[in-house]
């Protein structure tokens, strides 16, 4: 199930809604809420929430031993114990068959591989219960003693499958006891439309065209045409997983959850650095705080401490080489900014330095479109020039005039413009002395539920595209 379904907008929500609002009990509440989170992960893989439940018990039972032996040689066993079982589970699970080809391919050797599947969202609610076993161990927070709350902060729906990364930290207070007032609930609904259009007006119908020119085939490619796919391929990646991200903020207030931001306008960023700041910024942030400092940070080893902080973004996106790949290319563009380009983007026009950025990133998506290394090479060598492409072709001039004002409207969207539009505008506006937001709203999120629904009636199942990872 997927928040942009027919499904979940008509049927699952509005019933977790009825249900979760007949009592202001805080446990009633807890339990209405894990059982549908439950249900939701359960939709479409049962199976694997076999998975989900064994993690939880695990690292509750660990956090728990953690915390009693706290301060001891013994607190560290256990919190060791908890990450290497912890990561053994996503290995087996995610990153088993990648390494036994690698081996096989190395040694010659014909190791059997794994036949079981990818379990949806593995990556994140591992790095959650991490997070929480290694606060425990830290003694930011207490080890939770009830095991459904522990496992509604795994299995939350709202941001169970593709993130934000939530820290335990940030919504212990909440899941003992949270205030829902008509102006957050208002904020609530407002946030998810903004996702919603994100996901099936934006990121769907960039999607479509992208896949045109980036699955087809190379030798007929024209080199406009590989840029025309590989930037709404940029739009889509970008407004799919950020409206993802808005929907599961947006769910998560209407239940009385607070997360935080994961996603900050990126593609305004004037540097690689600054675009990570603002790109994912949960699992920015979980690498900075539980790897990256932890190995020391910019006091020592700074160059080794970059490389695999990097590669393990990179391998965490998947398990195959384009991914590590684009991970250590950002590594290595990182290093360059903090060594030698800083001067240079310190001096040079903003606007320059933004089309670096932008530049960079487009290039990036290329890594992680392309499994096949190989393939991806050659469209980047499509993109540049290289063999005798056609600059452009009719492929190319049909779909970029019929899709121009859709590129404009994305470039727009993807700042922080319209925001700022509609705060001059609500100040601007009164009427009798009365600020029309509202009202704006009201309309606003009634005209794309209306879009969008019209949009899915017919389409099949259209996953995020960070379900994968």
């Amino acid at each position: 199930m997927v928040f942009s379904s027919l499904v979940f907008l008509y049927l699952f929500f509005p019933i977790n809604l009825i249900f979760y609002f007949i009592s202001k009990n805080y446990t009633y509440r807890n339990i209405v809420l894990l059982s549908f989170s439950l249900f939701f992960y359960a939709w479409g893989e049962p199976f694997f929430i076999i998975a989900l439940l064994l993690s939880g018990i695990i690292n509750y039972s660990f956090a728990l031993l953690i915390d009693k032996y706290k301060g001891t040689y013994k607190s560290k066993v256990f919190l060791w114990t908890a990450i290497i079982i912890d990561l053994s589970m996503i290995g087996i699970f995610k990153y088993y068959n990648f390494f036994v080809n690698n081996i096989n391919f190395v040694f010659n050797t014909n190791i059997g591989l794994s036949s079981i599947g990818l379990p949806i969202g593995i990556s994140f609610y591992t790095f959650q219960i991490i997070s929480y076993v290694i606060d425990v161990y830290r003694q930011d927070v207490p080890a939770q003693k009830k095991f459904y709350k522990l496992l509604l902060y795994m299995s939350l729906y709202h941001q169970l499958i593709a993130g934000p990364i939530v820290r335990y930290i940030d919504v212990a207070n909440e899941i003992d006891y949270r205030v829902i007032t008509p102006s957050s609930f208002s904020y609530g609904i407002n946030r998810f439309i903004i996702g919603l259009l994100k996901k099936v007006i934006i990121a769907n119908t960039a999607g479509q065209i992208a896949t045109a020119f980036l699955d087809s085939n190379l030798d007929q490619l024209s080199v406009l045409g590989a840029w025309l796919g590989i930037i709404m391929y940029t739009i889509q990646i970008y407004f799919d997983f950020s409206g993802y991200s808005d929907m599961a903020i947006g769910l998560g207030r209407m239940f009385g959850f607070t997360y935080k931001e994961n996603f900050n306008y990126p593609y305004i960023a004037n540097s690689v650095q600054d675009f990570w700041r603002r790109w994912h910024i949960s699992l920015s942030s979980f690498f900075k705080d539980y790897v990256y400092i932890p190995l020391g940070g910019n006091r020592k080893h700074f160059v080794r401490n970059v490389i695999i902080v990097w590669m393990l973004t990179g391998l965490w996106h998947g398990a195959s080489w384009n991914f590590i790949v684009w991970g250590l290319y950002y590594g290595i563009f990182l290093l360059l900014e903090r060594k030698l380009l800083y001067r240079v983007l310190d001096k040079i026009p903003s606007v320059l330095s933004h089309i670096y950025l932008i530049l960079i990133v487009i290039i990036g998506w290329v890594f992680f479109y392309y499994i096949d290394i190989t393939k991806g090479l050659k469209f980047m060598s499509i993109m540049f020039g290289y063999g005798n492409h056609p600059l452009y072709d009719i492929k190319f001039e049909i779909e970029f005039l019929n899709n121009v004002i859709f590129l404009m409207f994305a470039a727009f969207a993807s700042t922080p413009i319209f925001k700022i539009i509609y705060r001059k505008l609500n100040e601007l506006i009164v009427i009798n002395n009365y600020k029309p937001s509202k009202l704006i709203f009201i309309f606003f999120n009634a005209t794309i539920l209306i879009v969008s629904t019209i949009l899915l009636i017919g389409q099949t199942y259209n996953p995020f595209l960070y379900f994968r990872f």
